[in-house]
Parts: C-alpha cells; sequence; structure tokens
C-alpha cells in the first residue's frame, strides 16, 4: 500500500487512467471488428462506414496515448489493405 500522501494519489491518477485506457481499448476492438465483419461481407456502403469508424478510433485512441501512432497507423493501413482486396 501507499506510505505518503503523494503515492496515494499517484495510485489513484493511475485507477482513473486505466479506467479510462481499458473503455478506449475495448472501442478500438469493438470498431475493429465490425470493419473485419464488414470486410467479410463485401457489403460496399457497410464497409466504407466500418472503415471510416474504424480509423477514426484507432486515430483518438493514439492521439490520446493509448496506442501508439504507429500502431495506430499499422492497423489502419492493414484493415485499408484487406478491404481494397475484397473489394
Amino acid at each position: 500500500m501507499a506510505n505518503t500522501k503523494s503515492a496515494e494519489k499517484r495510485y489513484r491518477q493511475s485507477l482513473k487512467r486505466r479506467a479510462r485506457n481499458v473503455n478506449v481499448r475495448t472501442s478500438v476492438k469493438d470498431a475493429v471488428k465490425s470493419a473485419r465483419e464488414a470486410i467479410a461481407s463485401k457489403d460496399g456502403s457497410k464497409l466504407t462506414d466500418a472503415l471510416k469508424a474504424a480509423s477514426k478510433t484507432l486515430n483518438k485512441a493514439a492521439s490520446k496515448g493509448v496506442l501508439h501512432k504507429r500502431t495506430a497507423a499499422r492497423r489502419i493501413s492493414r484493415l485499408a489493405k484487406a478491404a481494397a482486396k475484397k473489394a
């Protein structure tokens, strides 16, 4: 357990950050999953919407520091590549 007042505060802050990061990561996973499902279904309008939403979510997670910016870029690139292959 934390011994000092500042350590207690850091612990509280880390819990808040973790909760926020878990929430963001979950939304990223959901967006990527729906994009992959749209790629598999080969529905054009659904595909573009899902791909746009997934890239927006990944970029937002990268800007918040939850994901590294290159990780987000790589995932977006792979989704776009898969969508172009299937379309």
